[in-house]
Order: structure tokens, then sequence, then C-alpha cells
């Protein structure tokens, strides 16, 4: 009546009609019809993070299921009949009867610099409260390893900030070297001190806790972010109450996210805390999964377990990008035996192993480094030809004066050069000694090392040695200066800035060195 056009009358037109066939024929046309098959699988029981399921034929291992209630797990066992899968979260919301499905992809996590500064999961999702991972790229957590011929020599160092690690066993960009130990000696500290010391370096640290106690990576989390550089270093948690399947794959998922800087020529650092407990958790995974028990109850393929996740550190070579990924796993040993069955396989399988002995912890030798037992077979080719040049002779000296003390305790009657021996030996182990989280730089651990090895600290009290080590570097950058620079930027001494070194070094060893009391003559100084 208004002129107002009547929609009713639009839909009825012709026009529209003709428009609606044409555009339902195109779609129609663009559809593929025909039956589609889909496997649909059931769960037979589930239990302790669990799942048996049948029905599902064409599932692959290690393939991704996705269960009716939104839970997910992976395919660790393939059966004639059946399927054990691990489940990544609570498995009280899977029951009998579930209706599950493969899913063709198989485990993958986010990797990127978006992680870098998080407190993550084995899945990537945040444990922070940051909010979610801006991360576009996720790659699979099983990757194989760099070919031989696209690696290259191990030959730059890693410095720890640890004089006991960097002067005697010395660790390289690339390499796989074992910290292993009783539980409660320092394993994690020198983890956590290695990853600190990265604050100056160009290293991307991960740290991965593995089965630990809440209260022990809270500590470890807040050393990392308190005193490291956390905008450059991931934190993945899968704690003792997580889940048997975030346990698994905590350190492949570890790996995963710092090859992704190796392969774009930058440098990475892994910390796996710890092994034994992985272990562990593998063995139960397979006795529930009724795979067939081995040595001590393991199934046969966990020494494959650890060899292809380690396997994947090392040192590419320049047409691969020069990128380089530096493994420090951590394992757990009972009463000092290292011939059982995990250590023994880890042993194996790394370049070396930093042993840590419960007897020095307790004599307050920290860290409790075993220099008889300890070796890195890399050797002095990764070390800093500075530091190389003035510890030269250090572990040698150190074990004759082990040997020495050891032998004096039965009331021998040493002769002056066994004396000085002895001297240069309680000096030497003095400045093995090292607080928790404060590395030193590596023109402190060179002066520390020239220092003793030249006799300037030989005057000095054992006690006084600490008072030494605290004002090393402040001595040093104010008298030093120039040697100092050259051997942060370079790890070179020449003899000139050594001659310097060792005028700074007596000046403070001096002051160090406390005034005689009014019975005891001038020149009298105890060792």
């Amino acid at each position: 009546m208004n002129g107002t056009p009547d929609p009713q009358t639009e839909v009825d037109s012709p026009a529209f009609a003709e428009t609606w066939a044409k555009s339902a024929k195109a779609r129609l046309a663009a559809t593929s019809l025909g039956a589609e098959a889909l496997d649909i699988g059931r769960v037979e029981h589930a239990a302790d993070g669990i799942a048996l399921v049948s029905g599902l034929p064409r599932v692959s291992l290690d393939e991704l299921l996705k269960f009716s209630r939104g839970q997910f797990g992976f395919a660790q066992t393939l059966d004639a009949d059946r399927i054990g899968c691990v489940l990544f979260d609570d498995g009280d919301g899977v029951e009998a009867g579930d209706t599950v499905r493969g899913t063709g992809e198989v485990v993958r996590v986010p990797v990127g610099p978006a992680l870098l500064g998080r407190v993550v999961d084995p899945l990537g999702r945040p444990l922070d409260g940051k909010g979610p991972i801006a991360s576009d790229q996720r790659d699979p957590i099983e990757r194989p390893a760099p070919e031989i011929v696209d690696r290259d020599l191990v030959v730059q160092p890693v410095q720890t900030g640890l004089v006991v690690i960097d002067a005697l066993f010395a660790l390289g960009r690339g390499q796989r070297e074992l910290i292993i130990g009783d539980r409660a000696i320092g394993k994690t500290t020198i983890g956590i001190d290695t990853i600190i010391n990265q604050r100056s370096s160009d290293i991307i640290c991960i740290y991965v806790a593995i089965g630990q106690k809440s209260s022990s990576v809270r500590r470890a989390v807040d050393a990392i972010l308190s005193a490291g550089a956390a905008d450059r270093c991931i934190i993945i948690v899968a704690s003792a109450a997580s889940a048997p399947g975030l346990q698994w794959i905590a350190p492949f998922a570890g790996m995963t996210m710092a090859e992704y800087f190796r392969d774009r020529g930058q440098h990475a650092l892994i910390v796996i805390d710890d092994l034994s407990k992985h272990a562990a958790t593998h063995r139960e995974i397979a006795l529930l999964t009724r795979q067939s028990p081995g040595r001590e109850a393991y199934p046969g393929d966990v020494f494959y377990v650890h060899a292809r996740l380690l396997e994947r550190a090392s040192k590419l070579s320049k047409a691969k990008g020069g990128g380089s990924l530096t493994a420090l796993p951590i394992a757990e040993t009972d009463a000092g035996n290292l011939s059982a069955y995990i250590p023994t396989n880890l042993i194996s399988i790394t370049d070396g192993q930093i042993v840590l002995d419960t007897k020095l912890f307790y004599q307050g030798q920290k860290p409790a480094v075993d220099v008889g037992t300890s070796v890195s077979r890399v050797g002095g080719k990764t070390q800093a030809k500075a530091l190389r040049d003035v510890a030269d002779t250090l572990r040698l000296d150190y074990a004759q004066f082990l040997e020495l003390e050891a032998f004096t305790r039965f009331g021998g009657m040493p002769d002056q050069r066994v004396k000085q021996q002895l001297t240069r030996g309680a000096r030497i182990r003095a400045i093995l000694e090292q607080p928790q989280q404060s590395p030193l730089r590596l023109v402190d651990e060179i002066a520390l090392v020239l220092a003793v090895q030249s006799g300037l600290l030989d005057p000095v009290p054992v006690a006084a040695v600490v008072a030494f080590r605290q004002g090393l570097a402040e001595a040093l950058d104010a008298e030093a200066a120039d040697v100092v620079r050259t051997v942060q930027e370079a790890g070179e001494l020449d003899d000139k800035g050594k001659e310097t070194l060792v005028t700074v070094l007596k000046a403070l060893a001096r002051k160090v060195v406390p005034a005689p009391t009014a019975s005891e003559p001038a020149t009298a100084t105890k060792p």
C-alpha cells in the first residue's frame, strides 16, 4: 500500500527461484557423494592412566587417539586385538564402553620464541597464568636424530660457571653429559647453576622436570626466573602428580622445543631432571599395558627409548646452520650403585658423567663431584684455551693430593715435599668448593686456578680462600679491566695478561691473609 516491496513476493518470484536452483546445483556438483568408513573403537578397561582399546585395526604406533568425552592419549602398544593407550589427562573421565577414534596424527607440541620465558606442561599448555601460547607451529615430539654427515665436531665450550666442571671436565656445545648421584646431594643444583650461568651467553635453556615433588619444582623454577635469563628459558613441568603419559612425553617434548632453535643456527641447552624417574614411568606404563618385563622389571626397549632421545643432542655442521643442542640428563643412583641397570645404560649412551658422592657432600664439599670417577669423553678440546693452559696439571695434582691425604691419616711422617703437596692440594679443594647459584665468569675461574697453581694461595689459610674468591671479581674489574674484557670475549690469555693477573692476585692474597696476633710472629702463617 505504501510502495514497500513484500519480502514474500520476492521469494516467490521466478527470478529468485531460478537463482536459488543454480546455486544449489553448483553446491551439489561440488559435493563428493559416497560412503565414508569411520573406525570407532571402544574402551575395554581404563585405570591408572592407561586405557585398553579394541576395534581400531588401522591405528599406528604413537598415534594420537581422541575419546568421546574429549580426553586424548597415544597408542603405546599394538596387539592383535587391542591397543594400549596412554592418557594425557586425568583418567577418571574415561570409562569402559566409551568410544575412541584415531586422529591420524602423532603427538605434537608448540615450538618457537613464544615459549621463551614460560612455564608449560609437556603438551605446551601454560602453567604460569600468563595466558595461551601464541605459537603458529607445532612439531612432533618424536623426531629422528641428525645423521652423522650432518654433524660437526664438538669444540665450542659450554661454561657452567662451576670451577670443578669447567676446569676438570669441560663441556662442549652438542655434548651429552650425564649428572649422576644419590638423591638430594646437588644434582639438580648443578643443572640449575649451568642454566643460570647462560644469562651472559647466547645459549637458550630448557629445563624439564619429570616426576619431581611440587616443592622441588617450585624451588628450581624460582631460581631460574630470579637469577637466570628468564626471557631465554623454557620450563617444562610434569610433576609427580601429573598423568604418566605427560611424564613419559616430557623429555621428548623438551627436545623438540630445543631442536627448533638448534635447527635455525642457534644454541640450546636442555637439562632433563631426571631420567631415572622417566625410566620408572616407562616401566609402569609397560607393565600396565602388559608388556613382557625384563631386568629389574623394565621392558626390553628402555635402552632404546633413552638412546633415541639423547642422540638428538648434537652439533650441526655449517651446511645445516651450525646450531647445537647440549643435553645434561640427570640420573639418580641407590646407595651410589653406578652398576645398576638404568645408570649403566645412561653412562653408555652419554659422552661422559659428572658423578656426585654422598660422603663428599656430607663432608661439606659442594659441589660434591667425585673427581676420580667423573669424566668428559670430549676432553679438553672444548675447554677455553686460557683455562686449559692454566689448568693443565690441576686434575693430576688434586688426585695425588687425595692419595697422599689418605696415606697420612695412618700416622705417617711426610717429608717437606709431601707437606708442600698437601698444602697445595688443600687449596685446590678449597677453590673447587662453590656456593649454589653463584656461577663464576671465565676470567674468575682462570684467575682462581692460576692463583693456586702458581703457589700464590699456599701462604693463605684455607679458611681465607672464601674471602679471596669473594673479592676476586671486584679486584679484577678494578685492576685488570682490559684483561677481563679480552678473556671474556676471546677466551685467550697472553703472557702480558697473565703477568697482570698474577700481580692482582698477589695483592689480593696479601689482603685476605689475617694479621698475626700479639703472641704470633709476623712471619708465621699457618697452612
